[in-house]
């Protein structure tokens, strides 16, 4: 609709709209949890969680409606059939930009429960949308560093329970958990380093998944496997926002969770972390022959 406004003109404005959708949607949001958490009335407290999910959905699709008014992006969308909006899904996806996030957003709202992703502690500082991802229960971790948990081992376990308790809150509602199961975003760098046997992913870390199994158990109805690549290479924010980014494809397949995985014990039992990871190693091997084939099944 917009898209052929010169982007010296076109930049500024969508980034202005972008603040003023934010400040818009957190005020209220902020309104709300403080309500929550001033009356710890269980009822009242489920009514403005509903709440809160309806303003973040809202906040999403008026995002989603400025990549559509102002960028010339194509959406190549495969896979949606069968989804529920009141489903429990373990969401698993490449990562390759910050891009990745607001196009699974876009593609998704509505249409399954809303997107939590577990993030780093320190992003609880950022201003607003900290504070609307702590009234959301977005799960915070704090993921230490190699060099920490080589001094203090006892870090790990700690973001085990914080996941576990980050799930148990999520069983007796409809949710979508996020989880980047590489880590990190993709680069060649550090594809080489890893000696990733994949030609376009890194390495798939399989713990993060296995204690949201763990956690979560028979509550979840199925994993939702994302493969999102773009066009013109890896984009940046900007990219998206000036329109620079022709197209994008998304394919998404709902996989059953095999029941002996959700009987295993990933910490405890040498077995159970193998079967865990042949499984994952699986999903990631057919989503870099998905990539390869340009992100299409037809």
């Amino acid at each position: 609709m917009f898209a052929s406004i010169p982007a010296f003109l076109r930049v500024p404005l969508v980034v202005l709209l972008i603040v003023l959708s934010t400040i818009a949607h957190t005020m209220p949001l902020f309104a709300i949890a403080l309500l929550k958490w001033l009356l710890p009335i269980p009822r009242f407290q489920a009514a403005c969680a509903r709440v809160l999910v309806r303003i973040a959905e809202s906040w999403i699709g008026f995002n989603s409606h400025l990549m559509d008014w102002f960028t010339g992006t194509r959406f190549r969308v495969e896979g949606l059939d069968g989804l529920l909006a009141d489903g429990h899904y373990l969401v698993l996806s490449n990562h390759q930009s910050w891009v990745d996030i607001l196009v699974m957003q876009k593609v998704l709202n509505r249409r399954i429960p809303f997107l939590r992703f577990f993030l780093k502690s320190q992003l609880i500082w950022v201003p607003l949308l900290g504070l609307a991802w702590w009234a959301l229960d977005f799960p915070f971790m704090r993921r230490a560093s190699r060099k920490q948990l080589a001094k203090r081992p006892d870090l790990a376990a700690k973001d085990v329970i914080a996941t576990r308790r980050a799930c148990e809150k999520f069983k007796g509602i409809p949710v979508s958990i996020m989880n980047f199961v590489e880590g990190t975003r993709f680069t060649a760098e550090k594809h080489a380093r890893q000696g990733s046997p994949y030609v376009h992913l890194l390495r798939p870390k399989a713990g993060g998944v296995a204690f949201v199994l763990d956690a979560m158990g028979s509550a979840l109805h199925s994993v939702l496997d994302v493969t999102i690549a773009y066009s013109g290479g890896t984009p940046t924010l900007m990219d998206l926002i000036a329109g620079r980014i022709p197209e994008v494809r998304f394919h998404v397949r709902q996989r059953e969770i095999p029941e002996v995985l959700l009987q295993s014990d990933y910490e405890k039992d040498a077995a159970s972390r193998v079967r865990f990871q042949r499984w994952i190693n699986a999903i990631w091997s057919d989503k870099d022959e998905l990539l390869s084939q340009g992100v299409t099944t037809s």
